[in-house]
């Protein structure tokens, strides 16, 4: 009967309109974001800075974002605040205009981690609004969500090459634009999202409880959640090496220009991006579980032989390891939820957290060791992250999963 219920319930529309304008504000969100990696080389040589104080700015960043991104989903559960998506974008507001001025490396840091609060406050809460305007199209619904950050962190090492070799750190006031223009789509998110009808947390429990009857036990689904924490590790810690590192691997052992190397990661993270997009609707029509592990494990022969290409290949390794990668973590949320129902918030934020506290962490224990090694030996040590993918064959099928509807 349960089984029967959920096959013949309507399926509501996606509205299109909301998840594109979460879409473009996770643009401007994380470009503002990728102004501070783009930096890296301008900050580097003006206040001298090690790789290990550069991990730790990435860091800095990234934890913040990690501890609030759950805390803030789990409050959403509860009760969610709609307009809480405009007042974050306030905070990445002020640190851009500290970062812009910034003199030395604690004002830096501080700069930093207000714009990690802005993160922690826009990805759980709109990670929320693309589920509940996704219909019956919730990867396709993820990936619109996720390409928007994608490309914004793509335009970064635009920004080095086109703002701030030639205008320096100052340049980065110039997103204070970006951020006034979020704030604005973020008020319009809000109203539509302040209308939608929020069903109480005790009955989304239930529903969730009586929905997975059938389906996993607490342990598979516990041990489920764990595979899905492995693979987000050996996904964004990669994605640091290559964000932070890999142009500083370029102008050390090819000798080429900050501009040249700053094409290489843009190449990367445009792939990332077209990766995103195509994830979700594979996703949707082939199955979260296939695209997952072919997208985490498919990425090692790219990674692997990364280190040992010569220029043009190892650009052309980078940008099908981008692609590929980038496919799987739009899924992996979805799956996760669709793991806990009814627990829409705490799982956005806890991914999201996770992704940027490994990514953050990762940066700083790679920075340190590139210190004590060489950005060559970064390289080829985290070249074999990926293949911690073969962890996802041991997931679930997708119609064992708690909540899963087709």
């Amino acid at each position: 009967m349960a089984k029967t219920a959920v096959t013949t319930a309507p399926i509501p529309s996606t509205v299109f309109p909301i998840l594109f304008a979460i879409s473009i504000v996770h643009l401007l969100n994380d470009s503002m974001q990728s102004t501070i990696s783009a930096l890296f080389p301008i900050l580097k040589d003006s206040l001298h800075l090690t790789y290990t104080q550069i991990g730790l700015i990435a860091f800095a960043m990234n934890i913040t974002a990690s501890f609030l991104q759950p805390v803030i989903g789990m409050y959403a559960d509860v009760k969610p605040r709609p307009y809480i998506l405009p007042i974050g974008v306030c905070f990445t507001l002020v640190g851009i205009v500290t970062l812009a001025v910034a003199p030395n490396f604690i004002v830096i840091l501080l700069s930093v981690i207000a714009m990690g609060v802005g993160s922690a406050v826009f990805h759980p809460e709109s990670s929320r609004v693309a589920y509940l305007a996704a219909g019956g199209k919730r990867g396709l619904a993820q990936s619109i969500f996720q390409v928007g950050g994608n490309i914004g962190s793509s335009l970064g090492p635009i920004m080095t090459a086109v703002i701030f070799v030639p205008l320096g750190q100052f340049g980065v006031i110039w997103f204070t634009f970006a951020a006034v223009a979020a704030i604005v789509i973020q008020y319009y998110v809000a109203n539509w999202y302040s209308r939608q009808p929020v069903q109480p947390r005790k009955a989304r429990n239930t529903a969730g409880l009586e929905a997975g009857v059938k389906g996993l036990s607490r342990n598979q689904v516990i041990a489920a959640i764990v595979i899905l924490v492995f693979l987000v590790f050996s996904k964004h810690v990669y994605i640091s090496s290559i964000t932070s590192f890999y142009s500083f691997y370029l102008i050390n052992d090819y000798g080429i220009t900050v501009e040249h190397a700053q094409l290489f990661l843009f190449a990367f993270l445009v792939a990332s991006a077209a990766g995103t997009f195509f994830g979700g609707p594979l996703a949707d029509r082939y199955g979260r579980r296939n695209i997952i592990w072919l997208s985490i494990l498919g990425t090692a022969p790219f990674s692997i032989l990364l280190p040992y290409s010569n220029l043009f290949w190892s650009g052309v390794m980078c940008v099908c390891a981008g692609f590929v990668l980038s496919s799987a973590f739009s899924i992996i949320v979805v799956y996760a939820q669709e793991l806990l129902p009814g627990k829409v918030g705490l799982v956005s934020g806890l991914f999201f957290g996770l992704a940027f506290g490994l990514g953050g962490l990762g940066s700083a224990v790679l920075g340190w060791i590139a210190d004590a090694t060489s950005i060559a030996f970064i390289m080829k040590m985290c070249a074999y992250l990926p293949l911690l993918g073969i962890l996802a064959i041991m997931l679930p099928k997708d119609e064992e999963v708690r909540g899963y509807t087709v």
